[in-house]
């Protein structure tokens, strides 16, 4: 069994998927442009159908341009606590995909589910490097595509935001009770063999 951040795995695993977690406390500090590129070239070499690749990644630094804007596009309730980020990443999946002997783009099922793939290798590669990433849906939906410029044919998946943890004092009063690691359900809840 591996155990740590007071979380226990029923099977072994390494130590790096119970040290990934959803931090709100963020210190604010900065983070360079190359620290950014290493968790993007992680999640460049997820899995995904037909090699395909649909995830595209929207981001800005703290104290950039473009800061304001996406904050902006996170819900009241998320932007209260993501202030304090280093960056803020959307993320994008393209919904079709070329394959072999078609000469059009077709219609990808799995578009949103190889985009995940990326998200977690962006944020397991997050974690490695001491930083956290937390992702959310909490976004504006309204105004989300045109404020990104997102083409059709292409989804918002989700928002997210990526610093050094902070303690949770900085934190409003009310999150500061939930700012730890969360359990998991047990592998009989979620693993069937043969059919659900």
């Amino acid at each position: 069994m591996t155990t740590t951040n007071s979380r226990t795995a029923d099977h072994p695993i390494e130590q790096i998927f119970l040290e990934r977690w959803s931090p709100r406390a963020f210190t604010g500090e900065e983070i360079s442009e190359a620290t950014l590129r290493t968790m993007f070239e992680a999640a460049r070499w997820a899995p995904s159908s037909y090699n395909s690749q649909p995830w595209r990644f929207i981001y800005a630094r703290r104290d950039n341009a473009h800061w304001d804007k996406l904050l902006g596009l996170l819900n009241e309730f998320n932007r209260s606590w993501a202030k304090t980020a280093s960056a803020i990443v959307f993320i994008v999946s393209c919904e079709t995909m070329a394959v072999p002997g078609k000469d059009t783009p077709v219609p990808s099922h799995s578009h949103s589910f190889d985009t995940g793939a990326a998200w977690g290798y962006l944020a397991l590669q997050a974690t490695f490097m001491g930083w956290h990433a937390h992702g959310m849906v909490g976004i504006d939906w309204e105004h989300v595509y045109t404020e990104l410029n997102v083409p059709a044919g292409y989804r918002v998946e989700a928002a997210v935001a990526i610093g050094r943890q902070g303690p949770k004092t900085l934190l409003p009063e009310a999150l500061q009770a939930r700012e730890a690691p969360s359990p998991r359900k047990p592998l009989s809840e979620f693993v069937f063999e043969g059919g659900f």
